[in-house]
C-alpha cells in the first residue's frame, strides 16, 4: 500500500505542472473568448484579453470581478419573464399629413429623430396631448395633491425618493383619504430611496391603509446614492386620465416656499392625454415586478383592468411619447441613441439642463460634432452639486466639450436637479434621467420627448433666464486646476460608470 501511495505520489509531483499549466490555458481561453463575444468595444476588448494572457490567474480572476457586466445580467435575470404591459393606441397615432404639418416631411431632421426613437422604444408617438411644465415642488406638489384628492378609481404612483417629512406627510394624508374613499391606490418607493429619511415613509404609509411596495428592497441600514439597479422613476398616474412625470421626488427640499434647509430646484411635468397611457404601462409594469400584483392587461381581473383602464380622450393637440429605459433593456443604449439622434438632428441650437453630467466617450462626440456644425450648444450645471465625487469627475471631462466649442454655464445655488433637453426650439426631452452612466445604464428611468414649438420654445426661454444668472465656465479654467485639484478629479472620472 505504501508503495502505490508512493508511486501515486512520483505521478503527481510530475504531471502537477502540465495540469496547472493545462487548467491555466483553459481558464484564459474561458476568458477571452468571453470578452471577445460580450464586450462591445474594441479598446476594451483588447485591453481585457491582453490582461488575461499577460498575466495569467490574475488577469483572468480581475475580468472576472471587473470586466463582466453583472448588472446587465442581473437586471435581466430580475425581470425576466416579467409583465410587458401596452394598450393599443392606434386612433391616437397622428397621420402622415399631421406628421407633415408638426414635424415636417420625410427626410426632415426631428421627423427622422422622430423615426429613431419610435424604433428605439417601440411605442408609438401620440397625439392629443396636453403637456404643462411645473416649476419645482411649489407649483407642482399642489397640482398634484389636488389631482390625488379629485380621484374617483385609481392611483398609481412611483417615486425614487419618498421622504417622511412635512411634505410627505402631506402626500400620504392625501394618499390614505383617497383610500379611505374607495380609490385603488398603489405606491412604490426605491428600495434605496425609502431610507433617505428614518424612520421610512413606508410605515406610514402602510398605517394609514395605503398599499405600498419597495423596489428592489436593500439590507441596507441607511441610503447610498451609488447604488445600482434602482427605480428612479417619478411618475403619478390619476385616474388613468392625468399623468406627473419629471425629476421631482417627494421631499420637503423642493418645496422651497417653505424655507427647506436644502433646497432644490427642480422641474415636474403635468401631462394629459393619450400619452398618460405610457406613464401607465410603465407603472403596471414596475408594479407587477416589485409586489406581484398584475393591475392592467393579461393576468388581469375584470374588475382590476375597469379600475386601471387608462383614458384616451384628446387633451390637447401635442405630439408625445414615453421613453422607457434601464439596464433589463434589449439594448442597453437605448437613451444613448435618442441623444445622439437628437443631437444629429440639431440644426440651430441645442440647450441641456442637468444636475449630473458624466457621458461616455461616443455622447461627448455628438455634442462636439453638432458644435463643430455650427450648432449653438449650450450645458447648464449646477455650481455647487449635491454630489462632490460627481462633481469632480465632472470636471475632469469638461474639456472634451469645452474644447470643441460646447458652452457650459454653471448655475447658482441653490442645487438644480432639473433635467432638460430642447432642440431648435422644437423638440424637448424632460423627465427622470440624468447625462450619465447611472442613468443611461444602471437604473431604471423614464422620459418623455414632445414635438411642440410653443412648449419647447417656453423651456428654452427658461433656460436662457438660468443661462442669464449663471457663470461661464472655461477651458482655461479647467485646465488651470491646481496639480492636486486636477489628480483629484482625475481619480474620481475613473469612477465615473459607476457615480
Amino acid at each position: 500500500m505504501d508503495e502505490i501511495v508512493s508511486l501515486a505520489w512520483r505521478w503527481w509531483l510530475v504531471l502537477w505542472p502540465h495540469v496547472l499549466a493545462t487548467s491555466i490555458l483553459a481558464i484564459n481561453i474561458a476568458a477571452s473568448a468571453h470578452a471577445i463575444l460580450v464586450k462591445r468595444d474594441t479598446r476594451s476588448t483588447i485591453g481585457w484579453v491582453g490582461l488575461i494572457w499577460l498575466s495569467p490567474v490574475f488577469g483572468a480572476i480581475a475580468y472576472a470581478v471587473l470586466g463582466v457586466n453583472r448588472i446587465r445580467s442581473r437586471a435581466g435575470q430580475l425581470r425576466a419573464g416579467q409583465l410587458a404591459v401596452t394598450h393599443e393606441l392606434q386612433a391616437a397615432v397622428p397621420s402622415r399629413q399631421r406628421l407633415d404639418a408638426a414635424i415636417g416631411p420625410d427626410h426632415a431632421p426631428l421627423r427622422s429623430l422622430a423615426t429613431l426613437v419610435g424604433e428605439v422604444t417601440g411605442r408609438p408617438l401620440v397625439d392629443g396631448n396636453q403637456i404643462e411644465p411645473l416649476i419645482g415642488g411649489d407649483e407642482a406638489y399642489p397640482r398634484m395633491l389636488a389631482a390625488i384628492d379629485a380621484a374617483t378609481r385609481s392611483i398609481g404612483m412611483a417615486s425614487y425618493i419618498f421622504d417622511n417629512d412635512p411634505t410627505g406627510k402631506l402626500f400620504a394624508a392625501a394618499l390614505a383619504r383617497a383610500a379611505n374613499r374607495g380609490v385603488e391606490v398603489r405606491v412604490l418607493v426605491d428600495g434605496i430611496g425609502s431610507r433617505y429619511t428614518w424612520p421610512s415613509i413606508i410605515g406610514v404609509l402602510t398605517e394609514q391603509g395605503v398599499r405600498v411596495d419597495r423596489f428592489l428592497p436593500t439590507s441596507v441600514p441607511i441610503y447610498f446614492p451609488y447604488a445600482n439597479l434602482r427605480n428612479h422613476r417619478k411618475i403619478l398616474v390619476v385616474d388613468g386620465a392625468i399623468g406627473f412625470t419629471g425629476g421631482l421626488n417627494i421631499r420637503d427640499g423642493c418645496w422651497l416656499s417653505h424655507q427647506p434647509r436644502h433646497p432644490v430646484r427642480d422641474m415636474h411635468f403635468e401631462l394629459r392625454g393619450p400619452v398618460v397611457t405610457q406613464l401607465l404601462e410603465v407603472f403596471a409594469e414596475d408594479w407587477a415586478f416589485a409586489a406581484d400584483e398584475v393591475l392592467v392587461g393579461d393576468g388581469a381581473t375584470p374588475e382590476a383592468n375597469a379600475v386601471w383602464s387608462p383614458s384616451l380622450s384628446v387633451a390637447g393637440g401635442m405630439l408625445a411619447r414615453g421613453i422607457r429605459y434601464g439596464p433589463d433593456d434589449p439594448d442597453i443604449g437605448r437613451i444613448k441613441l435618442v441623444l445622439v439622434g437628437a443631437l444629429a438632428a440639431a440644426q440651430k441650437s441645442v440647450r441641456i439642463m442637468t444636475p449630473y453630467f458624466l457621458p461616455d466617450d461616443a455622447v461627448c462626440q455628438a455634442l462636439d460634432v453638432a458644435a463643430m456644425r455650427g450648432v449653438t450648444v449650450d450645458i447648464v450645471l449646477p455650481d455647487e452639486n449635491n454630489l462632490a465625487l460627481v462633481s469632480w469627475a465632472s470636471t475632469a471631462l469638461l474639456w472634451q466639450v469645452l474644447g470643441r466649442g460646447c458652452n457650459v454655464w454653471m448655475s447658482p445655488p441653490p442645487f438644480d436637479h432639473t433635467k432638460l433637453m430642447v432642440v431648435d426650439g422644437a423638440w424637448a426631452l424632460f423627465g427622470s434621467g440624468n447625462w450619465d452612466d447611472r442613468s443611461m445604464r444602471l437604473n431604471f428611468e423614464f422620459n418623455v420627448e414632445t414635438y411642440d414649438r410653443a412648449l419647447a420654445e417656453s423651456l428654452d426661454r427658461q433656460i436662457t433666464a438660468v443661462i442669464a444668472q449663471s457663470r461661464r465656465k472655461t477651458l482655461a479654467e479647467v485646465d488651470g486646476r491646481s496639480l492636486p485639484i486636477r489628480l483629484r478629479d482625475g481619480i474620481a472620472r475613473l469612477f465615473s460608470p459607476y457615480l
